[in-house]
């Protein structure tokens, strides 16, 4: 009897001493980003928007829930190796939620994976209209190109009477097309002409010159932001577009604050309709942004992926909360088509139950220059808290 009490008093002793990392609930979450390749840049904003927020508010989870974010390199728009990392994440690391991608084509790719695990997905930047269709367990807290660039046309046909439209050839520049066509022309423009340009290794300049001898009023571009942004603006610059009297405007992808100090004074007057900007005066925006100098350098400006990989975190922080920290995934998406921030650093933002997307404000901006550098400043807000309008119009009757 007494060498039984001993044994199971040894097996106590061991369960206790186990049961201190047992104890601890972890929430492992996917994340998939750009780390290498010609859209590292852009994948980069979404990891330094993600783990500021991780590392800011960690104490914020409740007691014993700990998050372990998995990252991930899907190299690029490549949908075969977002496909195969995301099997992975779900069959041999166990993860309970995704986020992520900067591409909407390695969004799109996953979709039915995330369907048949039941693994929930918050789009931090990837935009494709279409995407949330393709499964019940995927969210947006990003944007759609629809959003800025359809109000921006019905801006664009008071002020412009012939437009010519420059885009990125793959879906969301195509998106961008079809939404400033239908916003220009419905105000009553006219689009004289429209080019979709290789999204690899484009060479902007025979392009531009097109635009140019093309004589619009003004020119509506797209591109993936990061340094195509910036080639774009040297061709419009260089080739002498604005002293031809072409005004250049599009959604904020093409001035997006971590390249606008690159671009030089050839993005002054740059008109855009985004939801973000580094230098708007709210005061959840300043406090973010003086997070992000302070643990990336004061030379650097987050740019609006920073802050859809800031506001995904927000959102997967507000679902482990809800269900202290034992997920259920159909639970896990219930709770964020209700989920609400009046506090983004891009002001108010909201799921929409119904789709499962973004309702956030657009905002009018011109690149001027604030205490010597170049800045996207928020003129008017132009469309307020804007569901995605492609989904308006395309509603099931």
């Amino acid at each position: 009897m007494r060498s039984r009490r001993f044994v199971t008093t040894l097996f106590l002793a061991a369960a206790l001493l186990g049961a201190g990392p047992l104890a601890a609930q972890t929430v492992k979450v996917g994340f998939l980003t750009t780390y290498s390749g010609p859209g590292a840049a852009q994948g980069d904003q979404l990891d330094k928007g993600a783990k500021l927020y991780l590392k800011l508010n960690s104490g914020k989870l409740p007691k014993g829930v700990k998050i372990d974010l998995i990252s991930r390199d899907d190299t690029g728009a490549n949908p075969d190796v977002a496909k195969r990392i995301v099997q992975e994440l779900i069959v041999r690391d166990k993860v309970q939620l995704l986020t992520g991608f900067v591409w909407t084509p390695n969004a799109a790719a996953i979709a039915p994976l995330t369907a048949e695990a039941k693994v929930p997905y918050i789009s931090m930047n990837a935009a494709g209209v279409n995407i949330l269709n393709l499964s019940p367990y995927m969210a947006r807290v990003s944007f759609t190109l629809w959003q800025s660039v359809y109000p921006l046309g019905q801006w664009a046909a008071k002020r412009f009477k012939r437009a010519y439209i420059t885009v990125s050839d793959f879906a969301p520049g195509h998106e961008a097309q079809e939404a400033f066509t239908k916003g220009f022309t419905d105000g009553g423009g006219e689009i004289i002409d429209a080019v979709r340009i290789p999204l690899a290794n484009p060479d902007f300049v025979p392009y531009m010159q097109r635009v140019k001898d093309s004589k619009p009023d003004v020119l509506f571009a797209f591109n993936p932001a990061g340094k195509q942004a910036t080639a774009m603006m040297k061709a419009y610059s260089d080739l002498g577009l604005h002293k031809a009297g072409i005004k250049y405007i599009g959604p904020g992808d093409i001035t997006t604050d971590e390249e606008l100090q690159g671009m030089g004074d050839a993005a002054l007057g740059v008109m855009t309709v985004h939801h973000y900007s580094a230098f708007a005066d709210r005061p959840a925006n300043k406090a973010f942004v003086a997070a992000y100098k302070k643990e990336y350098g004061e030379k650097l400006n987050p740019g609006f992926m920073a802050v859809g990989a800031w506001d995904a975190m927000d959102v997967i922080f507000s679902v482990i909360r809800a269900q202290k920290g034992k997920l259920d995934p159909d639970k896990t998406m219930d709770l964020i088509k209700q989920y609400k921030n009046p506090n983004s650093p891009r002001g108010p933002i909201a799921i929409d139950p119904d789709t499962r997307d973004i309702v956030q404000n657009e905002y009018l901006r011109e690149v001027r220059k604030v205490g010597g550098q170049l800045a996207n400043v928020e003129l008017e807000t132009l469309a307020t808290q804007i569901k995605d309008p492609w989904k308006e119009f395309n509603k099931k009757k």
